[in-house]
């Protein structure tokens, strides 16, 4: 439904008078204007003051307007009356008075000069009469005292403009004004209500989703159906105006009429196909102009007038009409000179310059070398001067001093002062990091030949070594006591403590043969299980190929060997070098480097089977090792070490150690790290989350490294070598894998004798103390607390 409004404007002719209106014609104006007012409002529901019924509209024509609006009392535009319409307007204005008209027309004048609307989708002015002759009521002005929007007369409609600009609002978050208008006034924030309110606002108000609220002046703004409606199209990829023409019909302007006839047919003159002499010359000039540097190009013309444009630069303390070169040549840099003769180049130097035996035989080894000579002659001592022979070597030396002269560049070094204590990593005191073993506490005597191996009870009662002698040890850990003493045929190379505390066994390499013995200490009832377990061989379902079968056998002990408590054999093709557990005590891996493809061999004592796992060699293998958590399978060869997944039968990695000759491994109880000993005197620390190559390099021994070892409780390492020092270090391993591990050398304890060049030959740590044991080649075993 629209309701139109109709506002007469006042003519030209209308004279000015300075009649005042009575106060019955004022009261007549006041309620014509609330009729007026009410004609616009949807009575009941819009509650808003309309602003284009409140202010005057003058002007020079007598022409009417309508002012159309909605339901809800919103404007939808205006336009002028037609001629007839313009017809009774007048003869309506005819029946009025002149007296009201003549009295107000002054007031109107000036009123309608100081009041105008602005509002955005509203008539930019309105009328401020409503009939012929009725006074015009002047709008009253605000109190600028009282805040913006506590004033009821003040339209939601009206647009308060905030100076601020373009910066954030919420600066002024703790302010009670929101900015200032043009009249440089605080335009007072509106109240703002909770959340409370909000909520019944939006149970309440039925035109809540399309309000909005301004950020310059914190007032709600009601969407319009038009802006809705633009909303809607923008937001769906349309175009926003309605009622552009998006596929009209396409005018071709120079293509749509075809002449048939030429509109100029004039023949080309010959002048126009032919190359003008004239041209010619004129290019010729310039060409030979710009060879000649006579004439420049566009480029370098701008670029000297930018050149003369730009600051000029100049020598501060000297002139900028020397040479680069000259210049140089006043600071040259001098050769430098010869060290002058000590006492060794003298034709007598006293007996201390002189070499003796040794030191002459280490002075020509260096013969290949003789930049690593630290002098480069052999002191000679004469009893005159006459006697000195001539130098051989002179004309050599001063050749060699020219050609130093000649060819070798000259320049002068900045020496760095840099603090030593500023390249030395900053680590803890090692008093932070105990416990750790500091000092010897036992001794084990008893073998006659150097110890290979030795290994540890998984409860940490017993002890077991092998060595050279042929025997097999078991210790009492807190005594020092052999219990007992098992002989072989040949040399012991290495021992394993099955690390599954339900079983008692204990595998030894021995030459070509791996025994599996119960050595019959501690609880009975475990011993008794595990001569049940090792009794009788299980039924083979599988069929074993003819490879398997050549490199190793499964065979029961004989009688002598059973009372020694030898109870399985499995002999191989090739002398056993190492042999390793897996965690869970069922599988075992025997290493035979002689063996080629066949090296690695891994045995399953439930099944009494075997496998080789490798068809064909990478390597010499040296060592091995089981993951303690994945199904994965260490090898490492002379110079790499290769990870394979037991389960995909695939390489994971390949660990570059950069070394001369792997001797052993040892593996982190969580599994993400590696250390390796080598002979040439390194140990290298992989992790194996990082990379491929060693994490840190440690050169703590003199002498080949020969054993590693982790600690399974404890964050410690310990390392064997052949300078006959075990040397503990601490290694945490932290579960943040952004922070490296920290390594810090702790103790160097050196108590082994050296023979034939061997220290110490094997280590490993108690499974529950912080205790360390190593063997030696001095026949002993010594614990360390």
């Amino acid at each position: 439904m629209t309701k139109k409004l109709t506002l007469k404007r006042k003519g030209k002719d209308a004279e000015p008078t300075n009649e005042v209106a009575t106060s019955s014609e004022a009261s007549e104006n006041e309620e014509e204007e609330e009729d007026l007012l009410q004609a616009v409002k949807d009575p009941g529901e819009d509650s808003t003051d309309d602003e284009g019924i409140d202010q005057e509209y003058h002007s020079d024509s007598s022409e009417e307007l309508e002012f159309e609006s909605d339901e809800e009392g919103n404007y939808l535009g205006r336009k002028q009356s037609s001629s007839a319409e313009d017809d009774e307007e007048s003869s309506d204005e005819e029946e009025q008075g002149d007296e009201s008209e003549d009295e107000n027309e002054e007031n109107d004048e000036d009123a309608s000069t100081s009041n105008q609307i602005k509002s955005d989708e509203k008539p930019s002015s309105s009328s401020g009469t409503t009939k012929q002759g009725a006074p015009v009521k002047e709008l009253p002005k605000r109190d600028s005292s009282k805040p913006e929007y506590q004033d009821s007369d003040t339209s939601d409609e009206e647009d308060i403009r905030n100076t601020v600009g373009n910066i954030p609002m919420h600066w002024y978050d703790e302010y009670k004004h929101i900015g200032y208008d043009w009249d440089a006034k605080k335009i007072v924030k509106p109240p703002q209500g909770d959340q409370i309110d909000e909520f019944l606002r939006k149970i309440e108000d039925p035109d809540f989703w399309r309000t909005v609220k301004d950020p310059l002046t914190g007032q709600d703004v009601r969407l319009t159906d038009e802006d809705i409606a633009l909303i809607k199209r923008i937001v769906s990829g349309r175009i926003p105006n309605k009622d552009h023409e998006e596929y009209e019909p396409w005018i071709e302007w120079f293509t749509s009429e075809v002449e048939k006839m030429p509109i100029k047919n004039v023949p080309d003159h010959k002048r126009s196909f032919l190359p003008s002499v004239s041209e010619k010359k004129r290019v010729s000039r310039m060409v030979h102009a710009l060879k000649m540097g006579w004439m420049k190009t566009t480029e370098e013309v701008q670029r000297e007038k930018q050149a003369k444009r730009g600051p000029k630069f100049y020598m501060l303390w000297e002139t900028d009409t020397g040479r680069e070169h000259m210049r140089r040549i006043h600071d040259p840099v001098s050769a430098p000179k010869r060290d002058l003769p000590g006492h060794a180049e003298s034709y007598n130097p006293p007996p201390e310059y002189l070499f003796d035996a040794k030191e002459t035989k280490e002075w020509l080894k260096l013969k290949d070398e003789p930049h690593k000579r630290k002098l480069h002659f052999m002191p000679q001592k004469f009893r005159s001067l006459r006697e000195v022979p001539a130098y051989s070597r002179f004309l050599r030396e001063r050749f060699l001093r020219c050609l130093d002269l000649y060819l070798c560049p000259r320049a002068k070094r900045v020496k760095l002062n840099i603090d030593a204590e500023y390249l030395i990593p900053k680590l803890p005191s090692p008093r932070d990091l105990q416990p750790f073993p500091t000092v010897e506490s036992m001794v084990y005597r008893g073998h006659t030949d150097l110890v290979r191996s030795v290994s540890v009870e998984p409860k940490g009662e017993y002890l077991v070594s092998g060595s050279d002698d042929k025997t097999v040890k078991i210790w009492e850990i807190a005594t020092g006591r052999c219990i007992r003493t098992i002989e072989t045929d040949e040399v012991v190379r290495c021992v394993a403590w099955c690390p599954n505390p339900k079983l008692s066994i204990i595998a030894v390499a021995t030459g070509n043969r791996l025994l599996l013995v119960n050595p019959k200490v501690g609880d009975k009832v475990l011993v008794k299980k595990t001569d049940d377990l090792l009794a009788e061989a299980p039924s083979q379902d599988v069929i074993e190929s003819e490879r398997i079968k050549t490199a190793v056998q499964w065979s029961n002990a004989e009688d002598d060997e059973q009372e020694k408590g030898v109870r399985v054999v499995i002999t191989h093709f090739k002398p056993i070098r190492q042999v390793t557990w897996h965690g869970r005590g069922d599988y075992l891996a025997t290493v035979m480097p002689e063996g080629a493809n066949r090296s690695a061999l891994i045995h399953q004592l439930s099944k009494r089977r075997s496998q080789i796992p490798f068809s064909k060699s990478k390597g010499l293998i040296q060592f091995v090792l089981f993951h303690p958590v994945k199904p994965c399978f260490f090898v490492a060869t002379q110079h790499n070490i290769r990870i394979y997944d037991l389960v995909k039968q695939e390489l994971v990695k390949k660990l570059l150690t950069n070394s001369k000759w792997i001797s052993g491994m040892s593996i982190h109880p969580k599994g993400d790290n590696l250390l390796v000993s080598t002979y040439d005197k390194k140990m290298l620390w992989f992790d194996l989350d990082l990379s491929t190559k060693p994490y840190q390099t440690m050169r703590l021994h003199r002498n080949a490294v020969r054993s590693v070892a982790f600690h399974l409780r404890y964050p410690l390492f310990a390392s064997g070598s052949d300078d006959q020092a075990v040397i503990v270090s601490h290694g945490m391993v932290y579960n943040d894998l952004l922070q490296n591990p920290l390594i810090v050398p702790l103790k160097k304890l050196q108590t082994h004798e050296k023979r034939d060049e061997f220290g110490v030959l094997d280590v490993n740590w108690h499974p529950v103390q912080p205790w360390v044991f190593s063997t030696g080649a001095d026949c002993t075993i010594r614990l360390y607390t």
